[in-house]
């Protein structure tokens, strides 16, 4: 066969020998151009072949069907003291007992990790077994998963559900299975750093970030200046037992998301006392909900006039009034310092909240403001450096995309290799 053809056909460590067209397909007949062999226990080198035997290869789709085979010889190995009397020729395309080209293995792998398919669907499409595929993602995985790279400044956890809610019939009865995942991301935006998600870990406890953490070398761990996570007492306490020079932030999201959390289930407990039932579309506290949650000073003046009435007309205990004032004072608080507030100023307006929680006397204003008061210096750190967990949130959406995807996951492994591996294409 010409020379052409090979370098057409472009199978590294190959040349075309033979090329037939049938109603099947083309088929194609390839042999390793390289003449001698080196035996694998001795290294002696020999040319000569001991047999040939047809081995079918899988190799990537050019429009029509091929069909690639290839002629394999079995050498001798000319070493009198050596074990091995014969041995098969090899290739950087295709090691041993392997069908399927390094090539098309690289393109399994990338049509998977590239665009959030399944698995079963880049099969279908390249002809080969949902293990092929699987496998080369294993192998690319290899590469990818590992201890987190050193230099990491900014570190943020945060947790994303792994799968729904199971119940599991167990010797004591009925057992709910809530599976979660708790994640690893560098926060840095720095375009000269790679950053990325470094790693995940089963579970969201103390004991899943402090086993991630223990993985992790001490230089990694003497390098992280900044931990940003959720106002959990189990994931603050091991950053702090590991991680003793680290700055812990939380950020101003978890303060807007706390209010309106509080000022629901005020609005929840007075309805229900008032009416017995928890609100109607009929009536204006249940119908104006997501109005009580916006921010105040974003309100336009009919939608001002809204929240008067109802507060003059269907709020007789004024407890929703006060819970919606708290609300107001917690969210000027991380606004305030993007103005130029200064640190005292911003400790003024926390007292005036505080004060306002203690006069109202609300079990859950109150229970709001005990939390802030635990949290405040993770949330005034977050103040002064403006570090955000909002990287590790946006992961986490592409983690929930890669599970709608494959619709779920049975191997919590398998579904770790694809997250990681999708982040290593991504940041490609």
């Amino acid at each position: 066969m010409e020379q052409g053809t090979s370098l057409l056909y472009d199978l590294v460590g190959f040349d075309v020998a033979e090329v037939t067209v049938s109603p099947l397909g083309v088929r194609v007949l390839v042999l390793c151009c390289v003449q001698v062999q080196g035996c694998p226990d001795c290294g002696t080198v020999t040319d000569r072949v001991h047999s040939r035997r047809p081995v079918q290869v899988r190799d990537l789709p050019f429009g029509r069907p091929w069909l690639v085979r290839w002629d394999k010889r079995g050498m001798f190995c000319d070493q009198a003291r050596c074990p091995r009397r014969t041995f098969v020729e090899r290739s950087t395309q295709l090691g041993p007992r392997q069908r399927l080209t390094s090539r098309l293995r690289s393109h399994l792998e990338r049509a998977v990790s590239g665009s959030r398919r399944a698995v079963s669907d880049v099969a279908r499409e390249y002809g080969v077994s949902w293990w092929s595929v699987n496998h080369a993602l294993v192998v690319a995985a290899a590469r990818v998963c590992g201890p987190a790279p050193e230099g990491v400044r900014l570190l943020g956890v945060d947790e994303t559900r792994a799968r729904s809610v199971r119940w599991m019939l167990s010797e004591a009865g009925w057992k709910r299975s809530d599976p979660w995942m708790t994640s690893f991301v560098d926060l840095d935006l720095d375009p000269a750093h790679p950053g990325g998600l470094l790693g995940l870990a089963p579970g969201r406890s103390g004991a899943s970030v402090r086993g991630w953490l223990g993985l992790q070398s001490q230089t990694f761990r003497d390098g992280i200046e900044v931990v940003a996570i959720d106002p959990s007492a189990p994931f603050a306490r091991a950053p702090r037992e590991l991680l003793p020079g680290a700055t812990m932030v939380v950020d101003h999201w978890h303060l807007h998301r706390l209010a309106a959390l509080m000022l629901t289930e005020v609005r929840q407990r007075a309805t229900r006392e008032r009416l017995g039932h928890r609100g109607r579309l009929t009536n204006d506290v249940w119908a104006y909900r997501r109005l009580l949650l916006r921010a105040g000073d974003s309100l336009t003046g009919r939608q001002k006039s809204r929240l008067q009435a109802t507060f003059r007309h269907h709020d007789p205990t004024r407890e929703i009034l006060h819970a919606w004032a708290g609300k107001e004072l917690l969210r000027h608080l991380p606004v305030k310092i993007d103005g130029g507030a200064r640190p005292y100023e911003i400790r003024e307006r926390l007292d005036v909240f505080y004060s306002h929680a203690a006069r109202s006397n609300i079990p859950e204003l109150t229970r709001l403001a005990t939390t802030i008061d635990t949290w405040w210096p993770a949330v005034e750190a977050f103040l002064r450096l403006r570090i955000t967990n909002a990287r590790t949130e946006g992961y986490n959406t592409n983690i929930k995309l890669i599970k709608r995807t494959a619709r779920g996951f049975r191997s919590q492994t398998n579904y770790e290799r694809r997250i990681l591996l999708a982040n290593a294409a991504t940041a490609a």
